[in-house]
């Protein structure tokens, strides 16, 4: 997959965030045996653990409020992007979290994800 064709693919993803459509892009742009991981947390491996992960996550949201990339970057099936996410938690807490996100592609969909943040614990 060339450079220009990954860049699209990662675009399309972002536009897939921002409407706050995260399962719909993890079937989308997710590989089955797709391997994600946050920090130096274990991985989660397998596309079903993923969206089962990711639905959890998403258990805790009342409202999206938005996604914004600040940096991002294509190399040889390697991207990675810089974001903030803002959302409303269940308990009415406004939440903004900001992380660096740096994925491994093959044939067009993400094979490897790891995401880097500070978790507030010191």
């Amino acid at each position: 997959m060339s450079t220009t064709d990954l860049q699209q693919r990662l675009n399309n993803l972002f536009d897939y965030i921002r409407q706050g459509k995260i399962i719909d892009a993890m079937s989308e742009f997710y590989d089955n045996d797709t391997v994600m991981q946050d920090n130096a947390n274990p991985p989660t491996k397998g596309l079903a653990a993923n969206i089962e992960r990711e639905k959890q996550f998403l258990s805790g949201v009342k409202e999206w409020k938005g996604f914004t990339v600040t940096a991002s970057g294509v190399g040889d099936n390697v991207t990675f992007y810089e974001s903030a996410m803002d959302f409303i938690a269940t308990n009415g807490q406004p939440v903004h979290l900001e992380q660096v996100s740096v994925a491994k592609w093959r044939n067009g969909k993400i094979v490897h994800e790891r995401f880097y943040y500070d978790t507030g614990k010191k």
